[in-house]
């Protein structure tokens, strides 16, 4: 029997991110990419797990930017990392089932399903505390934050404070897993990052023909944190770009969240139907409810995938909607 395939989690564990879903979406992408674009990284499990000569990727977040940006530089020396992140785990007082069980049993025993929460609590409001007083932000706390704050999310309110509550998470051999792993494949890659709009970044990017653009904007009619920056001017922009692209012969992926809660994207369904459709089973979570949600996402193509196309892809280019 062969192995069934390995594919790496970002460090980041960006609620939402691709990395559940990568085992539909990458065999549809093209086997040779010479440059592999990205304008809307979030947490990295997609560029992970790709092969590309050079990598070019974008994200909006600055704080995303910065993280990936921190741990790229840390891949250079990755034991200095966990020794001083190890240092930061002991200073606070944060649980870390990778080195050892703190937890006292007694906890475990009256907070059967939340005792990393109870534990972590006094831990993390110090954290939290000193990481929003700084003037120059320590990203190194930020990434803390992320691993045992609440669904490992990065949010902030209007005055740039970063305000998640604890998490009932853990700095666990999981999340050393998913370090090693970007640490190790940072290293074999050419990758540039940046921190811009998607059309700057595009444009500068310049886009051609060996290339591949992946796209996983905000989506228009879902609620997380992330996609409150999205509006229908801006989904307009998305899809005209990626008709310019199409006309310029170059290849591009994009997933989208077509049906939600009774909402449709007409704007993405109606442009969607000039391209190739595939459905994908979604891991999709809200800050506001974090259950997994009956609705439908897709990745729509603008070119005919390499291995045999599901059933399910939708071949659509002479019949497109009426408006």
């Amino acid at each position: 029997m062969s192995k069934r395939k390995k594919y790496y989690r970002s460090p980041l564990f960006y609620v939402g991110d691709k990395y559940k879903l990568l085992k539909e979406i990458k065999p549809l992408f093209p086997s040779e990419i010479k440059r592999f674009i990205e304008p809307f990284t979030g947490g990295g499990s997609v560029f992970l797990n790709i092969n590309a000569s050079e990598f070019l990727l974008n994200d909006i977040d600055y704080y995303v930017y910065k993280i990936h940006d921190f741990l790229t530089e840390q891949a250079k020396n990755e034991k200095l990392f966990f020794e001083t992140i190890k240092q930061k785990i002991y200073e606070y007082g944060f649980s870390r089932s990778y080195l050892e069980d703190v937890v006292p049993q007694d906890l475990k025993d009256k907070y059967v399903k939340t005792y990393f929460a109870k534990f972590n609590k006094v831990a993390f409001q110090k954290l939290k505390e000193d990481f929003n007083n700084e003037q120059e932000k320590d990203i190194l706390k930020l990434y803390l934050l992320l691993i045992y704050g609440f669904n490992r999310m990065l949010r902030f309110n209007s005055k740039g404070k970063y305000n998640l509550p604890v998490g009932n998470v853990d700095f666990n051999q999981n999340v050393v897993a998913a370090l090693n792993d970007y640490f190790n494949l940072v290293n074999q890659k050419n990758i540039n990052f940046y921190n811009l709009d998607f059309v700057e970044f595009l444009n500068i990017a310049k886009p051609q023909i060996d290339d591949f653009v992946y796209l996983d904007p905000p989506y228009l009619i879902t609620f997380s944190e992330y996609n409150k920056l999205w509006n229908e001017e801006k989904e307009k922009e998305l899809v005209n770009y990626l008709d310019a692209l199409n006309q310029n012969n170059i290849k591009f992926a994009i997933s989208n969240v077509t049906h939600y809660k009774g909402k449709i994207n007409k704007i993405f369904l109606v442009w969607a139907e000039k391209y190739k459709i595939e459905k994908v089973k979604s891991n999709y979570i809200s800050y506001h409810d974090n259950s997994n949600k009956t609705f439908e996402e897709v990745l729509v193509m603008n070119y005919i995938p390499e291995r045999k196309v599901h059933k399910q892809t939708k071949m659509l280019f002479d019949n497109e909607k009426e408006d």
